[in-house]
């Protein structure tokens, strides 16, 4: 059976695409690895033993370090940033769908952030919020530079995802005599749901390892990013590394999770 030879240029990009991948993950496998070191275990190769000691060294009482109470802050913050992320960005796809006056600066307005250093804007919001006399806080200023940096990722998805949604299958619900409310609910929102789970897991992780705009309003209690730049200068144990990976499993969970449900769901309307 005769089968199409490949271009060279497919081998090229082929190699630039593995060259990429070790490069991205390879720092990140030593880090796996020495995390699995004996109790005598240091930071760098030979590796002294294989245990999972570290790991059972995170859950125990730490003489640096507040690895709980980071995660739980960090998982918090994200998820209501996630929230909000998806719903704004909804929201605002719906609007721009029709021109209104002012549009075109809005658009340029909420999107203005990605330009902007995350540490200015980190330090503009610590500021701010003393200036008015309020604390800065994971909860409240780290929240708002949070959603600096998701809201314009959201927001520009759902432009493109409204960009390529054909209004006829809005116009035939109507036919049939749906209301506004029901030509979202039974129409629109199932068509555009992966999407919006997208848009979610985009807010969801961006937001989980921010260390930046977190820098300077984050307040008195770290979120984990800055829990571990912190640990960086006084830990001398591989627990550092064990933390790491515990935290790289999880960000792979969460996102295998989303992408699975978005895998049932486009089967499910594809047998609809």
């Amino acid at each position: 059976m005769y089968t199409e030879k490949r271009p060279r240029e497919f081998y090229i990009l082929a190699t630039f695409f593995i060259l990429f991948v070790l490069f991205l993950y390879g720092p990140m496998s030593a880090i796996f690895i020495l995390s699995f070191q004996g109790p005598n275990g240091g930071l760098t190769f030979p590796m002294n033993g294989t245990s999972l000691h570290w790991f059972a060294n995170l859950f125990e009482t730490q003489a640096v370090g507040d690895f709980g109470g980071a995660f739980q802050r960090s998982f918090t913050l994200s998820f209501m940033v996630m929230i909000v992320t998806v719903v704004v960005s909804l929201l605002a796809g719906l609007a721009f769908r029709r021109k209104f006056y002012g549009a075109t600066a809005l658009f340029y307005l909420a999107v203005a952030s990605l330009v902007v250093p995350s540490i200015i804007i980190s330090l503009g919001i610590g500021v701010l919020f003393q200036q008015f006399g309020f604390s800065p806080a994971w909860y409240s200023s780290g929240f708002g530079a949070h959603l600096t940096w998701t809201l314009p990722f959201g927001v520009l998805i759902m432009f493109a995802i409204f960009n390529r949604f054909s209004p006829s299958y809005e116009e035939a619900a109507r036919d049939l005599g749906a209301t506004p409310w029901q030509t979202f609910r039974f129409v629109v929102l199932p068509m555009i749901l992966p999407s919006l789970i997208g848009v979610g897991l985009f807010g969801f992780t961006l937001s989980y390892d921010e260390f930046a705009r977190t820098l300077m309003t984050a307040g008195t209690y770290n979120t984990l990013p800055l829990e571990i730049y912190g640990m960086t200068t006084n830990v001398t144990t591989p627990v550092l590394y064990a933390l790491g990976t515990l935290t790289t499993l999880f960000s792979f969970i969460i996102i295998a999770s989303a992408l699975g449900i978005i895998v049932v769901m486009n089967r499910r309307r594809g047998k609809a």
